[in-house]
């Protein structure tokens, strides 16, 4: 009996050591150019991830509350954004029907099978319409407004930009649209010398023109893609960009304009490029992730506007055009053939602007 109290009294004081070492490790979160890290950033989160048993009383009290919190805290509380984790080895794409039916176009199977046979160890998921409700509903049957705005939503294009954003925040991955031909396996598409630990989101430039009359054909000066998009889970890009969307979508339903043509958003302005590169932009400037010290300016299109190669911003990394538009012969993108071309966007898959 003594020799089994001296053991028991030795794992005790063990387990003891092993969580004070760990809880005293301060979480890792990558800095920027004029920019200095917060630390504490995502402290609660890694804390609930390392401590599963513990709960602060801000997480107690939001466990009470958590059918008012608002919208953006229960997100952060649903999908808990993990730094130091693993990009998920998930391939997400989305069509009117699965590959294995017969209405599934024969112009879209090489591009689709490109993922594939790049990314042996990935699982590769096609999401077609009648799943991808199913899919949304089940990811976010905790937060019932965000499926109300997904279901509300008038515009197939508009259920499709939704749906990226919602894969990604829930479970993480890459999202490509179906009309995209992987160039290069995804591993390789971050420089070797770049620690992933230090990287949970990943995008490409869609737009850089430099020309007076950009506005007539762009909706922001730098604009970023969204037809391919790589990102840990619960990324809070993702998290304010589902959170806008739902709660303009309510917004426009309980005041009785969602619907064709009565709407006061455009799609670009809604679910398109030009609310997901302000998203983007609001990261990048937003006080919570980064210290902006008195005197600096914002981080702006001028940042980004001729880049050729990776550029890390705090935890994210932003790719030049050539990245995910190589061959488009304008702004700088250079052609599939070069070594910063890993996807080619073939624009033959567009979502209509069509009712359902």
């Amino acid at each position: 009996m003594p020799t089994f109290r001296r053991s028991l009294f030795a794992a005790i004081c063990f387990i003891a050591f092993i969580f004070l070492i760990r809880s005293s490790r301060p979480a890792e979160v990558p800095g920027a150019p004029g920019y200095q890290p917060v630390q504490e950033i995502f402290s609660e989160e890694q804390d609930r991830l390392l401590h599963p048993k513990k709960k602060s009383k801000a997480r107690q009290q939001q466990t009470l509350s958590y059918g008012t919190a608002p919208l953006r805290e229960r997100l952060r509380y649903q999908f808990p954004y993990d730094l130091r984790s693993r990009f998920p080895a998930y391939i997400w794409q989305t069509w009117k029907y699965a590959p294995s039916s017969i209405w599934f176009g024969d112009s879209l199977r090489a591009a689709e099978a490109s993922w594939t046979e790049l990314h042996p160890g990935f699982t590769h998921e096609v999401i077609s319409d009648d799943t991808q409700r199913h899919l949304i509903q089940y990811l976010y049957g905790s937060l019932p407004d965000v499926f109300e705005a997904y279901d509300a939503l008038p515009l197939a294009v508009m259920k499709a930009d939704f749906f990226r954003y919602l894969v990604l925040l829930a479970r993480g991955g890459i999202y490509s649209d179906i009309d995209t031909i992987a160039l290069k396996p995804a591993p390789y598409w971050l420089p070797d010398e770049l620690d992933r630990s230090k990287v949970g989101f990943v995008v490409g430039i869609e737009a850089d023109p430099d020309r007076p009359d950009w506005h007539e054909w762009y909706s922001r000066r730098i604009q970023f893609c969204q037809w391919t998009i790589v990102s840990k889970p619960g990324h809070p890009i993702l998290r304010d960009m589902v959170a806008y969307i739902t709660e303009e979508t309510l917004r426009m339903k309980r005041a009785g304009i969602l619907k064709v043509g009565k709407m006061d958003k455009t799609v670009m302005e809604f679910t398109g490029p030009g609310a997901w590169t302000d998203a983007i932009f609001r990261y990048f400037n937003n006080p919570e992730y980064f210290h902006i010290l008195p005197g600096e300016k914002n981080i702006t299109y001028e940042d980004f506007s001729g880049q050729t190669t990776h550029r890390k911003m705090g935890d994210a990394v932003v790719l030049p055009i050539t990245s995910f538009s190589p061959g488009v012969g304008q702004m700088g993108a250079e052609d599939i053939d070069h070594p910063m071309a890993f996807v080619k966007h073939n624009f033959d898959g567009m979502v209509t602007l069509s009712p359902e």
